[in-house]
């Protein structure tokens, strides 16, 4: 696997480096950061996709949090309104897929969960690139 391989010594400050990093864009973006964050996790610390997503979860909690706290105190959560609809059914289909999501995360090999998100990733790039 291509990883940096990190020597014990330098783990820590890459890793406090690289979740400052991943927080302010994912702060600045209004997301959570797990597109950043479990790529990172994989290559710098050498840890399996698998184990790189479960770690993920509560990592991106607290920069969830400080970016829903800023977001509601500076009025940007008024779309939430304008939108309710959308939010509530987009919800709902992230937690019942999060449920299967789940239930399936031993039936995968790191064969396919890592170039899959990659490619949706990649897609969504120069889709959003090209967006007016």
């Amino acid at each position: 696997m291509g990883t940096l391989s990190l020597p014990l010594w330098a783990q820590m400050p890459s890793g406090v480096v690289a979740g400052f990093g991943i927080a302010v864009v994912a702060a600045i973006m209004g997301v959570a950061g797990v597109e950043l964050l479990i790529p990172t996790i994989v290559l710098l610390f050498a840890v399996l996709i698998k184990t790189a997503g479960s770690l993920s979860l509560p990592v991106s909690l607290p920069t969830m949090l400080v970016a829903f706290t800023r977001y509601s105190r500076d009025g940007s959560f008024a779309v939430l309104g304008a939108n309710l609809r959308f939010t509530l059914v987009m919800a709902g289909g992230s937690v019942a897929g999060a449920l299967p999501g789940g239930l399936l995360v031993g039936v995968f090999s790191d064969v396919v969960l890592i170039p899959v998100p990659a490619a949706i990733l990649l897609i969504s790039s120069v889709r959003l690139a090209r967006h007016d």
